[in-house]
Order: C-alpha cells, then structure tokens, then sequence
C-alpha cells in the first residue's frame, strides 16, 4: 500500500544540502518528496499538515544508539527505541550491535532489520560487530553482514585493543567502502574508573578515567586509517586533545570522521556531585575546557555530526552506588532539545548547522537514504519547533528507560512531526 499523500504547509524550508532556507510548502507523495518551495497545490485525498512558525528539515538521523534487543528487551526494545526516536524527531537510527547475543553475523542483522520494520516508526540500520561476539580476537564476517543490511561495524561498548585487529579491519572494511566506529578507550588507564580524574574525582574518593585514555586510541586509530586507507568513525568524542588530534588528520586528508554526543556538548563533570548515577557515562563527562573545545569543532566541522548515544538502564540498576553503576544514559527523546538549548539558542551554532550536524552529514557519512529535501528523495522529514519550552520528565518518554541527567529541566525546542517514507510516525500531542 503506497503512503497518502502529504502536504507539509507554510513551514521554514530549511535543508543545508541544497542550500534552501525559505517559506514554502512541501508535497510528499509515494513516499518521496514531489514537490519543494513556493505554494503547492493541495492533492486530492492529500493530509495537510500545517507548519507556520515550524522547521520542516530533512529528518533526523542517529548513527549511535543502544537499543537493548536482543537480550534486554526488559530495558528497551527495538520497536520501544524506534518509536522513542521518532518521538524525538529522528526518521532513522543506527543500532549499536552489543547485544545478548551480539550482532555479528547476518542472521543477527536480518533480525534487527525486521523487528525495524515491523515497529513503523523511525528507521533502523543494523551495525554489526567487527569482532565474534566483541572478543576482540577475529574479525566478523563483514561482507556477509552487509549483504544482509548493516552499514557499518563496531565493537562500541568495548574499544579494539589489538592495534593488527584495528588494521585488519580498517582493510578489510574498505572492500565494502562501510566506515569503522571505534569506542576509543585504553582500558589499562581507564580500568576501574568512574567519572573524569581530576579535581572533582579527588574530593569524590571515585577513582577517574584520564583524557589520555581516549586520547591514545584516537590517535592509534587515526594513524592506522592513514596506513589503511580505510574510514575510521571515532565515536562519542569528549576531550579538547581528541579534537586538536581529529583536527591533525582531517588536515592530512586521512578518512576520519568524528562524533558528539549532547551531554559532552552541555554537561560537566560537576553533574557528577551527589553521586548521580544519571550523569554516569562513557566516556564520562569532562572539564569546562573540553565542552568549549567540542562546540568549537562542532562549529567549524571537525565534528561531523551529533549522535545520542542512546543508552536505556533499568531504574534499579541506576540505583547503586555510583561506582557500581552502569554507564549510560536515554538520549532519543531529548537531543534535539538539548542542541537547541546549549548551541543554538546561545549562538554558538545556527539552525542550519545544526540540522547539517544532526541529519545531513549523518546519512552522507554512512550513506544512508535521507539527509536532504531535494525533489525525488526519500520523504523523511521532521518538522520541529524551535522555539517552544518544556519541561523534561521522564515518565512521558516513549523509551522504557528513564536514566537522563536531564530530568526536571526545561529545554528549548521539540519535534513535532516525523516523517519516514511519507508516513506520519510521530505527531507530538
């Protein structure tokens, strides 16, 4: 059954990939976008949707997410985590392949693919392992999972040790042209850490994670790119020396690209204080220094794009002390909002920006449908309003998980249509 027709009316045209920021209309029909710009005669049976005072931009798109399945559906389920991320204004997300089992062959990726599609909301592209089982000993079957539909791999959740892995399959990866997502950790210097060393662990008693530790993995990965050829993506960027290293690489021409995740862009480790396990991550939250240097390079593009790092817990395993907590926190429902609030509304960034950070250069990057307004893409649009407050809470998420840092603030900005494939999935109210 062919999607109706949908008229998107009087909203901000705002698509960095075609350089269009204008009032006009946009006509959706067989699931692409017909018609962009100026006034739009309305189809006959078509749904209009009016977008006066709305941004109506290429749909969101999340290539690092957690959503549990299979092994934890307890916490979060495939369809729970895409329809969360429609609630959040994401047409498409990226599920990270450390599951129970992990991800890593082609029958585990044709799975996450139909309980995708069978949730109707946001789309889901699997990641697969680039390790069995994320053992860090012999590479997955690459070419087997992306024939089945993964577009990337990673063993995120655990850093590659093995500096000959890494290489092996950086090579390896560049057959299928598919980028490497590394979770960059020495775990001999983060062994046992909770929280940032510094000034704060210290007068916490908790023992910290150095900036080294994920600095040395940067630069490891970085240079094998460069040996390989090969396309590292470098996840969930927090520290000022991981730009400046990003930076040097980007400027030899090596295949890095790089992320950042809303609560490194808008969070200190000061959040830690009163041992909230709710501001626990990793990589933890950093200084002062390191959040001005990350919105720096996601100002001048030596971050490529923004990804939640969507990681939902159940409340009883948050409740333990601190040190015994697992890391991680939901971030689907509440990441555009937090853009908005911390690089937007401050200037830091503009709307364009943030839109080409949040939805354009994602599905570049992975190569993903998406990404643009151009007439005859795939109509996946959100449309949003940029200026409205609200209050977090919790309990109004769609995900199972209610693990944010975030609760009880009030933010700025909030999705209020998602489009995928010319299917209203989300209407917020």
């Amino acid at each position: 059954m062919s999607p109706r027709d949908v008229l998107l009316t009087g909203g901000r045209l705002l698509d960095p990939s075609s350089g269009l920021d204008a009032v006009g209309d946009l006509l959706l029909s067989g699931g692409k976008i017909e018609a962009v710009g100026g006034r739009v005669g309305r189809p006959d049976g078509a749904e209009v949707v009016d977008c006066a005072g709305l941004v109506v931009a290429p749909g969101l798109v999340d290539v690092h997410c957690h959503l549990r399945e299979p092994g934890r559906e307890d916490v979060e389920t495939i369809a729970t985590g895409a329809r969360a991320a429609a609630a959040g204004g994401f047409t498409a997300v990226c599920a990270m392949p450390n599951t129970d089992p992990v991800t890593d062959n082609q029958a585990a990726v044709g799975f996450v693919l139909e309980q995708g599609r069978a949730a109707r909301a946001a789309r889901v592209h699997p990641i697969g392992a680039i390790s069995i089982g994320q053992a860090g000993e012999r590479l997955a079957e690459f070419g087997e999972m992306v024939g089945a539909g993964a577009v990337a791999v990673s063993d995120d959740g655990k850093p590659v040790v093995s500096s000959q892995l890494m290489r092996t399959a950086l090579e390896y990866a560049r057959t299928f042209d598919i980028p490497v997502a590394d979770h960059c950790e020495d775990p001999t210097l983060a062994a046992g850490g909770a929280m940032n060393e510094g000034v704060v662990s210290a007068r916490m008693g908790l023992r910290g994670i150095p900036s080294e530790a994920e600095e040395i993995m940067a630069i490891r990965d970085i240079l094998l790119a460069r040996r390989t050829g090969g396309h590292v993506h470098l996840c969930h960027m927090s520290t000022k020396g991981s730009v400046e290293l990003i930076r040097w690489g980007k400027e030899r021409g090596i295949r890095v690209t790089a992320e950042a995740c809303p609560h490194h862009l808008s969070l200190t480790e000061e959040a830690v204080e009163g041992y909230d396990t709710h501001a626990k991550m990793n990589p933890p939250l950093r200084t002062a220094a390191d959040v001005e240097a990350l919105r720096d390079a996601v100002r001048d593009g030596t971050i490529d794009l923004l990804a939640t790092d969507h990681a939902p817990h159940h409340n009883d395993e948050k409740q333990r002390a601190f040190a015994d907590a697992p890391n991680g926190i939901v971030g689907l429902e509440t990441a555009l909002a937090v853009n908005l609030t911390w690089l937007v509304k401050p200037g830091i960034i503009g709307l364009g920006t943030l839109v080409e950070r949040m939805s354009c250069a994602p599905a570049r990057i992975f190569r993903l449908p998406g990404g643009t307004l151009r007439r005859g893409a795939v109509a996946d649009v959100t449309v949003f309003d940029a200026g409205s407050e609200w209050n977090v809470d919790p309990a109004s998420f769609l995900t199972k998980g209610r693990n944010t840092p975030y609760r009880g603030m009030t933010l700025t900005g909030r999705a209020r249509y998602t489009v995928v494939g010319g299917t209203l999935v989300f209407r917020a109210g």
